[in-house]
C-alpha cells in the first residue's frame, strides 16, 4: 500500500491531519516539513508514522524523481505568515514547490489535497465565492495571499482543478499550533494574555463602518478543517477550488466573550490601535460561501465558535 504525504505534518493543520489519520488506523504516512531550532517537534509527539522527510531534501527528490510514489499527498506545507516580506522566497516556496508537487503527484495517480487561502480573497469587496469564474478576479492584499492565488490560478487555467482539491482555510484554530509564533489564533493569544494580565486586546477599528470589536471573521475549529480534508480524501471523484470555512462570521467580541466564558473570567477587554503595518491589508469581514462545499457532499454541522473555544480551552489547560 503507497504511503500518505502530508506535507507540512509537523505544523498546525498538517499534524492534526496525521492525528485523524492516525484514529482511524493510518500510520502508513511520510511526514514532510522542517523543525529548524523551534519547538514544533512537539507537534509530533504521539503520532504514529513511517518516515519523516526534511523539506528542502523531499523537494529535491521530487524535482530529481527519486521520491517514493505515495497513495495521496496532502500539501499543507508553506510559509503561512501574511507578514512575510521576501515575496521572492514565496514564490518559490508557496507557489512553485506547489506546482512541482502536483505535477508529481499526479504522474503518479496520487490524489492531491492543497491548501490555499481565505487570504486571496482581499479586503472582501469582490465577495467570497469559491466559484471558478469569480477566482481570477480576486486581489489579495499581501503577498502570502498572491503566492495562493497564483496557484489557483494556474490549476484553474490549465484544467488541473477538474482532478485535485484545494481548500480555502478561513480563520483556523485549536490544538497543536503554539509553535507559529505571532502567526497563532487570537484564540491561543488571548487566552494566555488572559491568564498573564486578565484581559484580552482587540484591535480599535479604523472604519467609520465598523465599530471597536465589530470586524468579523469566519472561524473554523480545526478539527472541522481537517474533516473537510478527510472528506476529499475519502471522495476522489470530488475534485475544485472549495471554501472552508463555516459560513457563518462572527466578531472579534464574540470571540473575547466565548474565551471569558469558557475560563470563567470577567470580561475585560483591552483595546489597541490597528498597527500600521496592517493598515490597508487587514481584512475586516470574511465568510465563506459554503454553497459548493456542500454540493460537494460534505454534510456535517460545524462546531459553534462557542463549542469550539470551549474545547480549545480545555486542551490548553490540559497542556499547561
Amino acid at each position: 500500500m503507497k504511503p500518505i504525504i502530508v506535507t507540512g505534518g509537523a505544523g498546525f493543520i498538517g499534524s492534526n491531519i496525521v492525528a485523524a489519520l492516525n484514529e482511524r488506523g493510518v500510520d502508513n504516512i511520510i511526514i514532510v516539513d522542517h523543525l529548524g531550532t523551534g519547538e514544533k517537534w512537539k507537534n509530533l509527539r504521539g503520532l504514529r508514522y513511517d518516515n519523516y522527510a526534511d523539506k528542502d531534501q523531499f523537494i529535491a527528490d521530487v524535482r530529481d524523481g527519486k521520491a517514493p510514489r505515495a497513495g495521496a499527498v496532502i500539501h499543507m506545507g508553506a510559509c503561512s505568515a501574511t507578514t512575510e516580506r521576501d515575496a521572492d522566497y514565496l514564490m518559490r516556496n508557496n507557489y512553485q514547490f506547489t506546482r512541482d508537487l502536483c505535477h508529481w503527484a499526479l504522474e503518479g495517480d496520487a490524489r492531491f489535497i492543497t491548501a490555499s487561502s481565505a487570504a486571496t480573497y482581499g479586503d472582501g469587496a469582490l465577495g467570497y465565492s469559491d466559484e471558478d469564474k469569480a477566482t481570477p478576479t480576486l486581489r489579495p492584499l499581501n503577498m502570502y495571499g498572491y503566492s495562493k492565488q497564483l496557484f489557483d490560478e494556474w490549476a484553474l487555467r490549465h484544467g488541473i482543478y477538474s482532478r485535485i482539491v484545494g481548500l480555502k482555510f478561513f480563520n483556523v484554530f485549536g490544538p497543536r499550533e503554539t509553535h507559529k509564533g505571532d502567526m497563532r489564533s487570537v484564540v491561543h493569544k488571548a487566552y494566555h494574555e488572559l491568564n498573564d494580565k486578565g484581559t484580552i486586546s482587540l484591535f480599535r477599528s479604523d472604519r467609520q463602518d465598523y465599530a471597536d470589536g465589530e470586524q468579523k471573521r469566519d472561524f473554523i475549529h480545526v478539527k472541522d478543517a481537517v474533516d473537510v480534508v478527510l472528506h476529499f480524501l475519502d471522495y476522489p471523484k470530488a475534485n475544485g477550488l472549495f471554501n472552508c470555512g463555516t459560513g457563518q462570521a462572527r466578531t472579534w467580541k464574540d470571540l473575547a466573550r466565548a474565551i471569558f466564558a469558557a475560563t470563567g473570567r470577567k470580561e475585560a477587554i483591552n483595546w489597541i490601535e490597528m498597527p500600521p503595518a496592517l493598515k490597508g491589508k487587514y481584512q475586516y469581514f470574511t465568510q465563506a460561501d459554503a454553497r459548493k462545499l456542500r454540493a460537494a457532499g460534505y454534510t456535517k454541522d460545524f462546531t459553534s465558535l462557542e463549542a469550539g473555544v470551549a474545547d480549545y480551552v480545555k486542551w490548553m489547560k490540559a497542556e499547561g
